[in-house]
């Protein structure tokens, strides 16, 4: 099997590493990733400035093709499969990002954006996303899920989400499939005013609200119980 793998933390963030290691047991491996940081950037791609890959031998796991990108995650599936790789992947696998896609918050994701290109472009695609303190859960399941879901086909368009649930190993509660994207908001955003500018201008920062409600069935709604969430998404409408 052929795997192409990105994300939207950059090339040297420490859940892409450990999603290598993993995805090596399944096939050839290639990373094509951005050179820093990319959240929040969607399925945004780049077309009116050239896109730069420079190989990283440095890459900490061993076998693993891996290049760093200047543009977008959606950008480094289509150069990476379109360019960089001698054949096309099989499956693109996006993450395993720092903090949780779920709920409202996909459409801006650019882990969940990278994968929806991926979809876009006719590959297998799966988003992996987990807590920001926790990794113990994600490092026990993440083989069995995807030996699950490498082989699982999937409809044009769509795409695996998993989310593994902030929480110590001993109070996961364990996976559960066919979960629904929860309509609701994982942060409820409000602007603060940084300062005022000259010529009446005003300068904002955006700040979250965590939002911890969400409905039964629902991507959110299992992590939130310390469940890992695994579900299927559509980018036009995020039919189920």
């Amino acid at each position: 099997m052929k795997i192409l793998i990105t994300n939207d933390d950059g090339i040297e963030a420490d859940g892409i590493i450990r999603l290598a290691h993993a995805a090596k047991e399944f096939g050839d491996v290639w990373v094509v990733a951005p050179e820093s940081q990319r959240s929040a950037a969607s399925h945004s791609i780049s077309l009116h400035n050239p896109i730069n890959i420079y190989p990283c031998p440095e890459f900490p796991v061993e076998g693993v093709h891996a290049y760093s990108c200047s543009g977008t995650p959606g950008d480094c599936v289509r150069v990476g499969s379109l360019s960089v790789m001698p054949q096309k992947p099989d499956v693109v696998l996006s993450g395993i990002n720092f903090g949780h896609n779920v709920a409202s918050d996909i459409q801006y994701s650019a882990t969940a954006g990278a994968a929806f290109e991926a979809a876009f472009q006719e590959y297998h695609a799966i988003a992996l996303s987990e807590g920001c303190n926790y990794h113990a859960v994600t490092d026990k399941y993440i083989k069995e899920i995807l030996k699950k879901l490498l082989y699982e086909p999937l409809k044009p368009g769509f795409i695996h989400n998993v989310n593994f649930p902030d929480c110590q190993l001993g109070d996961c509660q364990g996976v559960l499939y066919d979960r629904t994207v929860s309509t609701g908001m994982f942060y409820k955003d409000h602007y603060n005013v940084v300062e005022e500018l000259e010529d009446g201008g005003i300068s904002y920062m955006v700040e979250g609200v965590y939002s911890p409600h969400a409905e039964d069935g629902t991507d959110f709604h299992a992590i939130l119980n310390n469940f890992v969430s695994v579900g299927i998404v559509n980018n036009i409408g995020f039919t189920y």
